[in-house]
């Protein structure tokens, strides 16, 4: 069934209000030092949050704007095409996964976070040293001791876990043989008693931490377990499809931002006298990094259609996330190459985006992953 990706008159003021404030208030250079600095753009978080922006999709009960996935995915991706952070819009992820399988009280955390610093509630503390796409392999461990629950482990590649107030802790009950009902997951203070915080270098996403995350006996109450107990495992495949769809907007944004930079650039770059747009081998890869940003932007907004509907996003989200993780690198590469020196420096934010996009292959599931996630799907849609 064709699907009409028009835009409403509202969804067209939203992004016009999005490149406004980014534009005037947000200029690269603001970005570039922060990358190179390694520091959290803070001014320009509270600012999507001041404006509305990132609080669309977020309950009108507590604060928010009430918004569809179209237009959470449409906002992500114009964030993304003016070359900022769009990796750091993911209240909307939140919020959608406390309102699946939060208390209200989580639910209210989640909403007051976004409300009042702009910043994301939670990081999420899934992954462990020993358990990156095998999460049936954590062994973080979680007991009743005293009527409290007390919570020791490890956890490596935490996004935001040194700037986000809590984390959602994967957990399991050593005592539970079944590993489909062995994890629960919990509510944690990033700054209680017990929890030691490490910043990682890495290549790229500068612009909000990556960490390794120590739990020592951190006690928490039976209110903060988040979702069923023994639901833990589900509930985090729930929140990944999402997390997969706004994974793949983002990186349609950041392609389409390194396009236009590399179009430009090719009408004002003068070689051999003349420029180098007039070259059939630079119009070639312009022309076929067009198609391809169409394509993840239908890729991407067909998603968000199956989300509105509340069907499930497991195949597409997969799809969605692994062609445009793969897609955008190939763009954003053909940006730097059209763009040759000055490319490949920090004077150009192709290279930033570049760097940062190369995570998008990893994070959320890896390209693998998505297509062992899809290849299942495909298969049975089709088995007799």
């Amino acid at each position: 069934m064709a699907i009409d990706f028009t835009m409403t008159e509202e969804q067209e003021l939203l992004l016009s209000s999005i490149r406004e404030l980014i534009n005037n208030e947000f200029p690269e250079e603001y970005f570039r030092t922060h990358d190179e600095e390694g520091k959290y753009p803070r001014e320009f978080v509270k600012a999507l949050a001041e404006n509305g922006i990132s609080l669309l999709g977020v309950p009108e009960e507590h604060g928010g704007i009430p918004a569809d996935y179209v237009t959470q995915m449409l906002a992500i991706m114009e964030i993304a095409k003016c070359g900022a952070p769009a990796f750091l819009m993911t209240n909307g992820q939140c919020m959608h996964s406390m309102i699946h399988f939060g208390s209200p009280e989580q639910l209210r955390l989640t909403a007051e976070s976004t409300s009042t610093t702009g910043d994301p509630a939670y990081s999420l503390a899934l992954t462990e040293p020993g358990a990156g796409s095998d999460n049936n392999a954590a062994t973080t461990t979680w007991e009743r001791k005293d009527g409290k629950i007390v919570i020791n482990g490890q956890k490596t590649f935490i996004t935001g876990a040194a700037e986000y107030p809590y984390m959602l802790v994967l957990a399991r009950d050593p005592k539970c043989e079944d590993p489909k009902l062995a994890f629960s997951l919990f509510w944690v203070d990033a700054k209680a008693p017990g929890v030691k915080i490490n910043p990682l270098h890495k290549i790229g996403w500068h612009l909000v931490s990556t960490c390794e995350v120590y739990l020592d006996n951190v006690v928490v109450e039976e209110k903060d377990m988040v979702g069923e107990e023994g639901k833990g495992f589900l509930n985090v495949m729930y929140n990944f499809e999402m997390e997969r769809l706004i994974n793949a907007s983002r990186c349609t944004g950041f392609a389409e931002c390194a396009f236009e930079d590399a179009a430009r650039y090719a009408n004002q770059r003068i070689a051999f006298g003349k420029p180098i747009g007039f070259n059939q081998m630079i119009q070639e890869k312009l022309a076929l990094m067009k198609v391809k940003c169409m394509n993840m932007r239908h890729l991407v907004l067909s998603c968000a259609v199956q989300a509105d509907r509340k069907e499930s996003m497991r195949e597409t989200a997969a799809l969605a996330k692994l062609y445009c993780a793969r897609t955008a690198l190939e763009v954003i590469d053909d940006a730097i190459q059209i763009m040759g020196g000055l490319g490949y420096t920090n004077d150009a934010r192709v290279s930033r985006l570049w760097r940062d996009v190369r995570c998008e292959r990893i994070g959320g599931g890896t390209d693998e992953i998505m297509i062992y996630i899809a290849g299942r799907q495909i298969l049975k849609a089709f088995r007799d």
